[in-house]
């Protein structure tokens, strides 16, 4: 191959790689800005883990499967700190304790749906997945007399179709970008040390009602956060619930950021 014909078979290549560069930016720009891929256009949704905010605000949540040993002492913990939480609820746990369910929402915190009988999700069809947010949301309603906004996934497990689903019905679907851990074998102090150290405005926490330490930790963060100027809310009160966008982390944000 001679330099000439070596020089135009690296300007056709050059030229080729321009075009498909310019094409890339022009769906992206067509795309209003989200990052798409050609091979597999369907964007993921994603639920929210926390929220952009510049107040010193953070909202903590417990997911109620199993048990309720502690749900007492931890309402009457949180009215100590004049803080609120989301409790999201299995539907099998409201069959069994129908009056921690009214005890939730009569000292005023919120309940969220954790699905009827916390199976994943993901590995069920459109039919199953209504079935248990419908079923958990009739229950909520008889027991508390509250229609849930809200909706965690079990095991933080969720694809594209759950989302859909879940929004459809009316849900904002919540993550969480702190994890306590507490469901480990850790000690209390580990539990304590792991939230305040990764704790920002905005978190969202998760804990469960029934965590072997709860009643000696949840004290503890709950002063911590307080002498650091958080106040302690539930998910609902943090969240925006329009003209928002989400990125990347699951991390909420207003549309006016964008």
């Amino acid at each position: 191959m001679t330099a000439s014909s070596k020089t135009k078979r690296i300007l056709t290549v050059m030229l080729t790689i321009s075009v498909i560069s310019l094409l890339c930016i022009g769906y992206y720009a067509a795309m209003g800005g989200k990052i798409t891929t050609l091979i597999n256009s369907e964007e993921r949704l994603l639920p929210i883990y926390s929220v952009e905010t510049e107040e010193k605000v953070v909202a903590i949540s417990f997911d109620a499967a199993w048990g309720n040993e502690y749900t007492d002492d931890i309402l009457k913990i949180l009215d100590e700190y004049d803080a609120r939480a989301t409790f999201f609820l299995v539907g099998f746990w409201i069959d069994e304790y129908p009056e921690d369910v009214k005890a939730i929402a009569e000292a005023g915190n919120e309940i969220g749906s954790h699905s009827a009988t916390h199976p994943d999700l993901t590995a069920c069809d459109k039919e199953q997945i209504e079935q248990e947010l419908d079923e958990t949301s009739e229950k909520i309603k008889e027991t508390a007399g509250v229609i849930p906004q809200l909706f965690r996934p079990p095991y933080g497990a969720y694809n594209n179709e759950l989302m859909r689903i879940a929004e459809e019905k009316g849900y904002k679907v919540i993550q969480w970008d702190v994890d306590s851990l507490d469901w480990k074998d850790i000690s209390e102090d580990q539990i304590v040390e792991r939230v305040v150290r990764n704790v920002r405005n905005g978190s969202i926490v998760l804990f469960h009602n029934n965590a072997q330490y709860v009643c000696r930790y949840l004290p503890q963060i709950l002063e911590k956060l307080t002498e650091d100027g958080y106040r302690i809310v539930a998910v609902g009160d943090l969240i925006l619930k329009e003209d928002y966008y989400i990125d990347h982390t699951g991390r909420q944000f207003p549309a006016a950021d964008q």
